[in-house]
């Protein structure tokens, strides 16, 4: 039986993949979904909602909110389709991707480019047409610089991460426009909690699965870097950064004392899981600093929007 390396190494090494003539249509509607990578989208439109109700004027705007969310998850998709469009290489050398619809077979690439294609144009028109032009701009600058600069960044230079988490950092911002916010220092604060909370998740991330980078040949700090402790530097730089940054909107009134206390108390938390992290770099540290990560964002977005809504009552 041929070991899952030599399978990816077999896929890596084929222009086309055969595609089952005969799937059932919920299969493939399975498939599509997969593309879609539904649980980074869930996160995004947490913090997409999140922007909405603290962009609002305290009148909830319940049709405007779900044209954004349905616009905003088109152009998602489609950056996540010509993600692994472009990557379908790389993706059939790593364990962790192999099962994907384009390695696996069970979609072809053209396939994928049609549905990341269509997706994306049709998010961005979507939002012009029913939410506003700001929103599709930003949207459309989103949707760019994901697929045409991050994704074939990773393969030249580490500094990918860093680029990579721009377009990442933009759908609370998003949100707030589309509620009818400006592009003030609001909208930069929160840009700047998630840019930041990305470091250290994405190194816990990229060092669990450094030596499948490595084999694709992409540029990730952990694959790379021989040096031990680099990428928990890395991780501890951003989260104590992150700390001041996030404690910003109790002070400049866009929250108050509940949500300074609730960013004090899971700042200070993902701090702690990424020095350890650092200090020891490991399977277990890794993981308990990921965790922190993807408990941060909720409690984080929830108090601060809570409270927000609170304080115009």
């Amino acid at each position: 039986m041929r070991s899952s390396t030599a399978q990816a190494s077999t896929y890596a090494s084929t222009e086309t993949v055969a595609i089952p003539l005969r799937r059932h249509w919920t299969d493939r509607i399975a498939d599509y979904v997969e593309i879609s990578k539904p649980r980074i989208s869930f996160f995004v439109l947490i913090s997409v909602a999140a922007g909405f109700l603290l962009g609002g004027s305290g009148e909830f705007q319940v049709w405007t909110l779900a044209n954004a969310l349905l616009g905003i998850a088109l152009v998602a998709t489609g950056s996540s389709a010509l993600n692994q469009y472009y990557e379908r290489d790389t993706d059939a050398r790593m364990e962790r991707t192999l099962s994907r619809p384009i390695p696996s077979g069970r979609l072809s690439a053209g396939e994928v480019l049609t549905m990341g294609l269509v997706s994306g144009i049709v998010g961005c028109v979507y939002l012009a047409l029913f939410v506003n032009l700001l929103t599709a701009a930003l949207a459309a600058a989103t949707y760019l610089a994901y697929t045409l600069i991050y994704t074939p960044l990773k393969r030249i230079s580490t500094v990918n991460t860093a680029v990579g988490a721009v377009p990442g950092a933009l759908p609370p911002v998003l949100g707030w426009t589309a509620a009818g916010g400006s592009l003030d220092f609001n909208a930069f604060m929160m840009f700047s909690i998630l840019y930041l909370w990305q470091f250290p998740h994405f190194m816990a991330i990229a060092w669990l699965y450094r030596d499948d980078y490595r084999r694709a040949g992409l540029k990730m700090i952990p694959a790379v870097e021989d040096r031990k402790q680099v990428t928990g530097f890395v991780a501890v730089g951003y989260a104590l950064a992150l700390l001041p940054v996030s404690l910003l909107p109790g002070q400049m009134g866009l929250a108050g004392d509940i949500y300074f206390v609730v960013a004090l108390v899971f700042g200070v938390i993902y701090l702690w899981t990424a020095v350890r992290f650092c200090k020891t770099e490991s399977v277990r540290t890794a993981r308990q600093l990921l965790l922190a990560s993807l408990a941060y964002l909720p409690a984080v977005w929830l108090a601060m929007v809570g409270e927000h809504l609170h304080l115009l009552n």
